[in-house]
């Protein structure tokens, strides 16, 4: 699996999983993490919709993704989620840590701040 920036504006970077999100890999997102957030990223959108399985450490590195962010005042929204993963996010009830959805234009707009009427 590889997780790479597709775009990054401010403090917001998106980044694409692609494959699966498992021991073998984790490693390699831990350390995408500390940089990103040493570099002042704060805001993530992980577009799912490449992403083919998840393991349990795979999960635990999505909670370090937002441990991470939220300690600089940021969070992380998933998008593009199907099929069996989908089912394992709502499983391990993280749907209530992440919001979620559908493709990284909605996760994108979630970020826009509300104007104030």
């Amino acid at each position: 699996m590889e997780m790479y920036a597709i775009e990054v504006v401010g403090d917001l970077m998106i980044l694409r999983a692609d494959g699966g999100l498992n021991s073998a890999t984790a490693g390699q997102l831990s350390e995408q993490i500390t940089a990103l957030v040493k570099g002042g990223v704060r805001n993530i959108i992980v577009d799912c919709s490449k992403m083919e399985i998840i393991s349990s450490i795979g999960l635990g590195s999505l909670l370090l993704l937002h441990t991470r962010s939220k300690s600089v005042g940021g969070e992380v929204k998933l998008c593009g989620l199907k099929g069996s993963i989908v089912q394992i996010i709502r499983m391990t009830k993280l749907d209530r840590i992440f919001e979620m959805y559908g493709d990284v234009e909605e996760a994108r707009l979630a970020f826009r701040p509300l104007s104030k009427p």
